[in-house]
């Protein structure tokens, strides 16, 4: 296979492509001349980093600074769109947007490139591999017309690894020319095995990821669908723990969310509705004796006010559990021990020794929040990101993802973000605000 690449500035900003894009761009006929204005090029570029001193030292020096190309439809594609067959393929846990995802490709492909292949894969990778005899689905305007206004995803999903060969066989034997995988940090990794095995094939087929974690912890974009949607869904779970809370003496709601390794939804969420006293995520420690322990401090605060709230990323206090065997999911993700089970019954104990009556409510809308249909910020965010993929598969472009980067839609190389997580920043303005808004302060013994 005969890959080009279309970097100038840095080597981890390269993006492959299939080969020259040669057929011009049926976007330009309905155009009829008007304006050629929507079209990018592939040096156009958005700087990673915007530190005003290394951009004044670049420019004084001549020196390149490393930049994402700009997503977006190009004057040349690489695909025939009359002969090109798609495939959508769905994979790990449920997050809202799914659908709209699936929507926004499908019309794309359809109505801008007179696409009339697409076909989606059914339950995630295990569609591709025939003992699991899972249907195709072919996927048109109508079939996905009204599906945004659901939850979930109408292709389905699975966790677990698939051999990588058999999907590839697949893909070969249903002629497919671009492949469109929506899904997390696991999926781009798989997504990252099957091009090397086109590769190796010589087979002209683009991969293209577009990422999906309602956690908002992939590596170099700054967000991810379905992330506002869980924030604006979770405030309502801490307005219904505040009332609750508010309504008995000594009352206490105790939320847990979404945020294996990231706190990013615990944190903002408590920005977006202050009614929380205590936000605890797995980037930043915290103890629960002594005398800034969280419990000496929950008691405190009752003291204080008679009431409180506490927000809990899924992923935080998990030290506490290190005595315990670890298990793993059908994902080889490590399987989480529940802090929020944990941390309820640590409360109630310390209270009962101390003969403390609390009433404490525990309120986990998880796997309601992650099945939810997006909200409006959301549903125009897929919007752009299904549309930016598809500019990108129509033009031969291959072993990337559509992200988002200071503020403009931009190709990432799966290389420079499958495998790593973004993390809140404990120094970071997030983060020191969301210590503002709770007046928490450390939760760690000297």
């Amino acid at each position: 296979m005969s890959m080009q690449d279309t970097c100038s500035m840095d080597v981890d900003t390269c993006i492959d492509s299939l080969g020259e894009a040669k057929i011009d761009s049926p976007i330009m006929k309905e155009l009829n001349g008007s304006s050629i204005d929507i079209f990018k090029e592939d040096k156009d570029k958005v700087l990673i980093e915007l530190n005003p001193e290394k951009i004044a030292e670049a420019v004084k020096t001549g020196a390149s600074l490393p930049g994402f190309e700009l997503a977006g439809p190009r004057k040349k594609i690489y695909f025939d769109p009359s002969k090109v067959k798609c495939a959508l393929v769905t994979c790990g846990g449920l997050c809202p947007g799914l659908n709209n995802i699936i929507r926004s490709v499908v019309l794309e492909l359809y109505y801008s490139y007179g696409v009339r292949h697409i076909y989606g894969i059914r339950y995630g990778l295990e569609g591709f591999i025939p003992e699991f005899r899972h249907d195709v689905m072919e996927l048109t305007p109508q079939s996905v017309v009204h599906i945004h206004e659901m939850g979930g995803t109408i292709l389905g999903s699975s966790r677990g690894p698939q051999d990588i060969e058999a999907i590839v066989d697949c893909l070969e034997r249903m002629n497919i020319g671009i492949l469109f995988m929506i899904g997390g940090d696991g999926t781009l990794m798989a997504a990252s095995k099957i091009e090397s095995f086109i590769r190796e094939r010589d087979l002209k087929i683009s991969v293209i990821g577009i990422p999906k974690t309602i956690d908002n912890d992939i590596h170099m974009v700054t967000k991810s669908f379905g992330f506002d949607t869980a924030v604006d869904i979770s405030t309502g779970a801490i307005k219904g723990a505040h009332k609750e809370a508010e309504g008995y003496p000594n009352g206490i709601g105790v939320i847990k969310l979404m945020g294996r390794y990231s706190g990013f939804i615990a944190a903002t969420a408590t920005l977006a509705q202050q009614d929380v006293n205590f936000v605890l995520i797995p980037e930043i420690d915290f103890d629960l004796e002594g005398e800034n322990g969280l419990l000496t401090k929950l008691e405190e605060r009752l003291a204080l006010r008679k009431h409180a709230v506490i927000l809990l990323a899924e992923g935080a206090g998990q030290k506490f559990f290190e005595s315990k065997e670890r298990e793993y999911d059908p994902s080889g993700n490590i399987k989480l021990h529940d802090i929020g089970l944990f941390l309820k019954q640590r409360i109630q104990e310390y209270f009962a020794g101390k003969n403390i009556d609390v009433s404490l409510k525990y309120i986990d809308p998880s796997y309601m929040i992650r099945s939810l249909p997006a909200n409006s910020n959301d549903h125009v965010y897929c919007t752009f990101l299904g549309r930016d993929a598809v500019h990108a598969g129509m033009t031969g472009k291959t072993n990337m993802i559509i992200g988002n980067w200071n503020d403009h839609f931009v190709h990432v190389p799966v290389p420079l973000t499958a495998g790593k997580r973004k993390q809140v920043d404990p120094g970071g303005k997030l983060w020191q605000t969301a210590l503002e808004a709770t007046g928490q302060g450390s939760l760690v013994n000297p």
